[in-house]
């Protein structure tokens, strides 16, 4: 029992310094019937009646892949049987899954897998499915992430616990060799099943760990040790990165319908390893499907957003999300790019308002006589203009913006292309399309709302009639 008595003191190391369980819980445990979940399972079943009360259970897929795969799941059942335990398993036709979803044999094999552990948590309202994943694993995993390049959050490879689906998947083993499982299995007796499959050099994982690991370790005899270690020590940093980053967000980040949005000067100065957790996190807000955001991806937000020229443009980042920079603003939206909405209405005669559905704005329409009104802030940046009525030509004309549209604005002479005033107003390009244009009927544009007015049928002292004009807001609609 000495091999027994480790694992047990190993494990629950682990399961102290890590919570991954609590007295009386319920732990799905998941057994393949190899020597590393048997030992999982007779560990888990050992604590279980001396040290830590727990409630297993004991859950199998047949994936259906091998001859061997029936008797492999009547082992597991009859193991379940000896030690008293509530038995749960699945038969998979995983080669159909295949075809249906266009997934490979492992990655679907893995997602079914997965799906019933956590189905069967549920079932029994287990706090966890237990996972015999163990050090040789783990040495596997962060050499793979290493070879294609991922980084911090890849290096600190398997955890000792994640959430899925409000379950927690544990790993009590992670710390612990395969071959201290296979020995344990062996001194003691527990039978055991082989998988002839994980000899099959053509699936990636079973190329590191035949080909690839062996090799290195003739450079390093305790290699599986050093990965294990940048593990534990990536993990740990990589919380640390992202607690500091969920704080940034916090100071830095607004949000508003489903858009994140930050300020460049308060972007700048953080620092760039962190700048990068910022913007995989927003990306992750805004995805529900979590994709893999790479570097490269990451790195193009983040110099766009710091360099001085252009001040605007737009990037496509993959699944429906879109970065785009407006002038000192950095906004993320899972939003298609706005396109721009045309529109022309006429008006023979003032109305009280009009409604221009496409944007969400109302123009509304008030005609005072010279004694009722008094002339106030009539300025650039005013959702309101006055105009004389006899001296402003009709039918008026409220459109979408054309290019080469110009106005002559009030106290400049000439003329000035509207796309010049935006820019030099540092309108965003998204805003533009919802400024619409108040037209004579000479084609004159006589008012852009907020933005200018123009100098035709300015109120002055010969004005009998003023035209007070005033766009706001349809109900509902955002500021």
């Amino acid at each position: 029992m000495e091999q027994m008595n480790g694992l047990v003191d190993a494990v629950l190391d682990a399961a102290a310094e890590h919570g991954l369980w609590s007295p009386n819980d319920t732990i799905v445990v998941a057994v393949s019937g190899g020597p590393d979940s048997v030992a999982l399972l007779r560990v888990l079943h050992e604590i279980s009646l001396n040290r830590t009360p727990l409630t297993l259970i004991c859950a199998h897929v047949n994936h259906g892949f091998r001859a061997e795969s029936q008797q492999e799941a009547e082992f597991v059942r009859g193991l379940a049987e000896e030690l008293g335990l509530t038995f749960e398993m699945v038969e998979l036709d995983i080669p159909h899954y295949i075809k249906e979803s266009g997934l490979g044999a492992q990655e679907a094999a893995r997602k079914k897998r997965y799906e019933f552990l956590i189905h069967t948590a549920h079932l029994y309202g287990a706090a966890s499915v237990a996972l015999a994943h163990h050090a040789d694993d783990q040495a596997e995993t962060v050499l793979m992430r290493l070879l294609r390049g991922s980084g911090l959050s890849g290096l600190a490879g398997m955890r000792w616990k994640r959430a899925e689906k409000k379950v927690e998947l544990i790993r009590p083993f992670l710390r612990i060799n395969k071959a201290a499982l296979v020995e344990l299995c062996q001194s003691q007796d527990y039978s055991y099943a082989e998988d002839a499959s994980n000899l099959l050099v053509k699936y990636k994982r079973n190329a590191i760990r035949l080909e690839v690991l062996p090799f290195l370790e003739r450079y390093n005899g305790r290699l599986v040790q050093s990965l294990t270690q940048l593990a534990e020590i990536a993990g740990a940093e990589d919380d640390f990165m992202e607690a500091a980053a969920a704080k940034c967000f916090q100071e830095l980040v607004r949000s508003n319908k489903g858009e994140y949005t930050f300020d460049r000067a308060s972007f700048a100065p953080v620092a760039s390893a962190l700048q990068r957790r910022l913007i995989k996190l927003i990306l992750n807000y805004l995805s529900a499907d979590h994709p893999v955001f790479d570097f490269n991806k990451i790195e193009a937000v983040r110099r766009g957003a710091l360099q001085d020229h252009p001040t605007s443009w737009s990037l496509d980042l993959g699944g429906g999300l879109t970065c785009m920079r407006q002038y000192d603003t950095i906004l993320f939206s899972s939003k298609p790019p706005q396109q721009q909405a045309s529109y022309t209405y006429r008006l023979s005669l003032p109305e009280p308002q009009l409604t221009i559905g496409e944007i969400g704005k109302v123009l509304t329409m008030t005609v005072l006589e010279r004694e009722s009104f008094f002339v106030q802030g009539e300025g650039s940046g005013k959702m309101s203009a006055w105009f004389d009525v006899h001296e402003l030509v009709f039918p008026l004309t409220i459109r979408s913006r054309l290019p080469g549209d110009i106005i002559k604005v009030m106290g400049l002479n000439g003329s000035k292309k509207v796309k010049d005033i935006y820019i030099d107003d540092k309108i965003p390009s998204s805003e533009r399309s919802l400024i619409p244009l108040v037209c004579d009927g000479l084609g004159n544009i006589v008012w852009i709302p907020g933005i200018r007015r123009s100098i035709h049928a300015a109120v002055g002292r010969q004005t009998q009639e003023v035209l007070l004009l005033a766009l706001e807001n349809t109900a509902g609609e955002g500021s």
